[in-house]
């Protein structure tokens, strides 16, 4: 049965896991289980209704610029360039005199140096995600969480993409959590990856994905993890729908 009008539902509990620095660590799990809430709690903009929640073992008082993040809409300001619009993040903080100097410095890491002056309206949408995703790696952030950033790009750019993050994260060892529906993403992105259940959701399964970069979506041991992966959020499926019946 549906929860009543105003009625409180348990989306996350027990969540508990860990990243290392410089690891890159992907979500998966079915629609509805809490990995976009999860993001948020991180990230400091929504909080727990109980218990608490720790990040380096200290409570998250609410957003930070140690924690990026970067949703699948990308969120630009469209009445501002691209410079100015990756200068919101240092804005936001009060240092924009001081780090100025860093803006050009990540346009050339996400190849926009010759859009400073474009505005949102003349971006592709890998170009737009671009944009974002340098907005929140201009704050050095320790720890990027990515919920579902190319999600709403096409097939081929999305792939393109998929490729770009990974230069970046290569190219700076930041500490990425990416929340996705796609298997194929996280085994090409990621270290590991961590699998929810319907919810409430729970670490039900961790895989480490031991394949060399660059990662081949065609070979036998990507597709064997993907059948793996598939199979087992198939069961895991089926058991809550027996439960709830």
């Amino acid at each position: 049965m549906p929860d009543a009008p105003g009625a409180s539902r348990l989306v996350l509990d027990g969540i508990s896991f860990s990243i290392a620095a410089g690891d890159f660590v992907s979500l998966v799990g079915p629609s509805g289980c809490g990995k976009s809430t999860l993001l948020r709690l991180i990230a400091g903009l929504d909080f727990p209704a109980a218990g608490e929640l720790l990040v380096d073992e200290e409570k998250v008082p609410g957003p930070s610029a140690e924690r990026g993040l970067v949703f699948q809409d990308p969120n630009l300001f469209p009445w501002l360039t691209v410079r100015r619009n990756i200068e919101a993040g240092l804005v936001a903080r009060g240092v924009l005199q001081e780090k100025r100097h860093e803006v050009g410095d990540f346009m050339r890491l996400v190849g926009l140096e010759a859009f400073g002056s474009a505005y949102p309206h003349h971006l592709s949408g890998g170009m737009s995600q671009r944009v974002a995703l340098a907005r929140a790696l201009i704050n050095h952030p320790k720890l990027l969480l990515l919920d579902e950033p190319l999600g709403a790009l096409d097939a081929f750019t999305r792939m393109r993409m998929q490729d770009e993050v990974l230069r970046l994260w290569e190219n700076r060892r930041t500490t990425m959590l990416l929340v996705t529906h796609d298997i194929d993403e996280a085994i090409y992105m990621t270290d590991r990856i961590l699998v929810m259940t319907p919810a409430p959701g729970r670490i039900d399964r961790e895989i480490n994905i031991d394949l060399l970069r660059p990662r081949d979506r065609t070979s036998e041991p990507f597709l064997r993890l993907r059948s793996q992966i598939l199979e087992h959020l198939h069961l895991a499926g089926k058991i809550a729908d027996e439960v709830s019946a």
